[in-house]
């Protein structure tokens, strides 16, 4: 079994380049089987688990998938299978962004549910709703879910809570269907942004991605494309967070600024210093400066529920009293336990933790719980005194390109070993 192992108190120093968005990718390579004629060509591709398990996925289906470093060339002009029922299905969250994409293709799909991070519930109402309000016939059996329509057509949608997935599940399915789709209460994270984005390069005809509302006209099909993955804002935020607890400076390269302002306005809320360029940012920290803060999570533009984590660790070792609200998951602070043992003094209350600063953490055994717990402990490692031991790092690999390799270039003491 791999582990990762971090002597802390290095400072970071130098440049890290930041990958494609996960959160992008893992939707935009299912929107690619929605091509009937033609290649799609797909660059900046981030090199983690999630993506090499939906390659799998959509290599079983029919689709072909060559790679040349992070570009992909996609082709589905095969006749596709509309049953999706590997294990690597039932791996992934994100699998189930294939439903909206065979749907909107074929008029049918059948997917195993899928899995991912263990952060609390994450219904599918929303899908369905949409689905169903575009003419499909919606069945759940068997730890399956099955969507057929003799055709798909536009509809005003009002979805009662922002959803991520369920916006870019009915906007895929929503691009092949007849008429015009409205859907309302919308997510506008960059990488719905970005999915639409990508969509409309291969023919679609979307408005309003990055608002509230989104307007489909529904077109009679999709054309190959040469497009780019954004940035990961969540990776980048990762690395922003890091550097100002190890203290140093680090320029932060290959990003979108303005997809980090609700994580930089926290850092200079924290005493951290934040320098934007056009396409980087320059974090200078010192860690004895560090004073507490407040965050609530909450939908783009508000603080990244998938930053929380790593948040937490540079709340534990802030002077004073920090407080975080997680609004979007019941269940995402079991990384607190793990957290505790390094010596942090954290209170959790229900979708509440409140954390007292403390002098320093301590090196100790802790585990990844999920992906983004892990790039906490990596993080708490770092900043730790003596020698961490992190298991279960599977995790971190489904969204952390070359983590152990980035921080060991700025500076840190860390390695995998295996046992």
């Amino acid at each position: 079994m791999e582990k990762l192992i971090i002597n802390g108190g290095a400072k970071l120093h130098g440049e890290v380049d930041i990958s494609g968005a996960k959160n992008a990718a893992v939707a935009i390579l299912p929107a690619a089987i929605m091509v009937g004629e033609g290649t799609s060509i797909i660059e900046n591709i981030p090199d983690i688990d999630d993506v090499h398990c939906l390659e799998r996925i959509i290599e079983a289906i029919g689709g072909k998938i060559e790679k040349n470093g992070t570009t992909y060339s996609v082709d589905c002009t095969a006749e596709l299978k509309v049953i999706a029922d590997t294990e690597d299905v039932r791996k992934m969250r994100a699998s189930y962004y294939l439903v909206g994409a065979l749907l909107g293709r074929y008029k049918s799909a059948k997917v195993e549910l899928p899995g991912g991070c263990a952060i609390g519930v994450r219904p599918m109402d929303q899908h369905i709703k949409g689905f169903e309000a575009l003419g499909a016939k919606v069945t759940m059996d068997h730890g399956s879910i099955s969507v057929n329509a003799e055709k798909l057509i536009g509809a005003n949608i009002f979805f009662d809570v922002v959803s991520v997935g369920a916006t870019i599940n009915v906007m895929l399915a929503a691009t092949l269907a007849e008429g015009q789709t409205v859907l309302e209460n919308v997510a506008r994270e960059p990488h719905v942004v970005d999915v639409a984005n990508f969509l409309n390069t291969m023919g679609a005809d979307i408005k309003g991605a990055g608002t509230d509302v989104i307007r489909i006209n529904g077109v009679e099909k999709l054309h190959g494309c040469t497009y780019s993955v954004i940035p990961d804002q969540i990776e980048a935020g990762t690395y922003m967070i890091a550097t100002a607890a190890c203290g140093g400076r680090v320029t932060i390269k290959n990003i979108i600024p303005k997809h980090m302002e609700s994580i930089s306005a926290k850092l200079e809320e924290m005493g951290v210093l934040v320098e934007e360029l056009d396409d980087s940012l320059i974090i200078t920290s010192d860690p004895e400066k560090l004073i507490a803060c407040n965050i609530k999570t909450s939908p783009y533009p508000g603080f990244p529920t998938d930053v929380q984590q790593p948040m937490s660790v540079l709340m534990s070792i802030a002077k004073g009293r920090s407080i975080i609200n997680e609004s979007i998951w019941e269940s995402r602070f079991k990384h607190m336990d793990e957290l505790k043992k390094m010596g942090a003094s954290v209170l959790v209350e229900g979708r509440t933790a409140i954390i007292e600063g403390v002098s320093k953490l301590s090196g100790a055994n802790v585990r990844a719980t999920d992906l983004r717990a892990g790039a906490a402990m990596v993080i708490a490692g770092l900043i730790a005194d003596g020698k961490t031991e992190i298991s279960d790092i599977e995790h971190i690999y489904r969204g952390y390109p070359d983590i152990e390799k980035k921080f060991k270039a700025l500076g840190a003491d860390i390695y995998v070993e295996n046992n």
